[in-house]
């Protein structure tokens, strides 16, 4: 994997929401295309859980020529979270404290966290104006709370998603943790690489990885079929490779702060009722749903955009569960390019 991010420190103190203060933090993003006299014409992608800022990678099929991804017309820019492994202060970085990395003294964070540290990047290049904030999963609740925190946002696209990780979700997010835990080599999060829990993170990516499709994906792609030489089903087999996949370019503190922040997701958190905090929320939305989406069930991003006065939803019919939003590009584009035109009619 060849990321090559730009890498910007910000010199100066920044704390997150439950008080932990950094002296500096590194933020690692990418772009496409150019910024205009004005720095208005941006769009931002939201990576999720273990992406990446090379958007171009896992969204590749939004970058299509006649697309709304446009580098000839946009300033496309998707920025590393804080707390991932991929050049954006985390777990794997120097705690100064310490001299140490920071494994897991790294602290919790939020999803509104993860706003304010990009707007740390925002401001520093000096973006006035953000056409459209978009994301799925992980990226669509960020891409929510920007136009909640940020002015600068005028629209946005979220997908497979919904107003707060729901019981269901914190639920598989905590079983997937406690599969790491369970690493004979976990170590209250303080190992070296010779003995990280790479055993722990891949049986957490197994489970996620069930989450992430359907039953009838799994039927159709795998069935009863055996792996003859491993003697084990076919399915068996792919989550095993899914998990050793991830545990080599995935950090196990990393995916436990991640994925405890998707937990915090609530939007009503410390503001008021989800009917007021959506009701104020104007800004022109797309919200879409996945059909076949188990981990976040379509009558989420239903309710979602029902509360948002100037929103529309529609639905991805696909068979692929929640990974539709990484694979479904012909009818995410269908039904981006009408969002788009109509906002450029009003």
């Amino acid at each position: 994997m060849s990321i090559n991010p730009n890498i910007t420190t910000i010199s100066q103190t920044w704390t997150t929401e439950s008080g932990f203060e950094f002296s500096s933090v590194d933020i690692a993003w990418n772009s496409w295309g150019e910024l205009n006299a004005k720095r208005d014409n941006v769009i931002l992608i939201c990576h999720a859980l273990t992406g990446h800022s090379d958007a171009k990678e896992w969204f590749s099929g939004l970058f299509v020529d006649g697309g709304i991804v446009d580098p000839a017309k946009h300033f496309v820019l998707c920025i590393n979270n804080i707390g991932s492994c991929y050049g954006s202060t985390g777990p794997t970085s120097i705690y100064p404290f310490s001299g140490k990395p920071y494994q897991a003294d790294f602290p919790q964070i939020t999803i509104r966290d993860m706003v304010r540290f990009q707007q740390l990047l925002l401001d520093d290049l000096g973006i006035t104006n953000i056409e459209l904030a978009i994301g799925g999963s992980m990226g669509g609740m960020i891409a929510l709370e920007f136009a909640l925190m940020d002015q600068r946002v005028q629209s946005i696209a979220l997908m497979a998603m919904g107003m707060a990780h729901s019981p269901w979700a914190i639920g598989i997010s905590h079983a997937q943790r406690q599969a790491i835990f369970a690493d004979k080599n976990w170590n209250n999060g303080f190992f070296d690489e010779a003995h990280s829990p790479e055993q722990g993170l891949a049986a957490a990516r197994a489970l996620a990885m069930i989450t992430y499709r359907s039953s009838n994906d799994y039927e159709s792609k795998f069935g009863r079929s055996l792996q003859p030489e491993k003697d084990s089903f076919q399915v068996e087999s792919y989550l095993e490779y899914q998990g050793k996949k991830l545990s080599q370019r995935f950090d196990a503190n990393s995916y436990v702060r991640l994925s405890q922040a998707m937990d915090s997701h609530d939007v009503s958190r410390n503001r008021d009722s989800y009917q007021t905090v959506l009701g104020n929320q104007t800004k022109p939305a797309l919200v879409l749903g996945i059909d076949s989406d188990l981990l976040y069930p379509i009558h989420e991003q239903k309710e979602l955009a029902d509360l948002m006065p100037n929103s529309s939803f529609e639905t991805i019919y696909s068979q692929k569960g929640h990974d539709a939003f990484l694979i479904e590009f012909d009818q995410i584009n269908t039904h981006l390019s009408t969002f788009f035109n109509t906002l450029s009619k009003l």
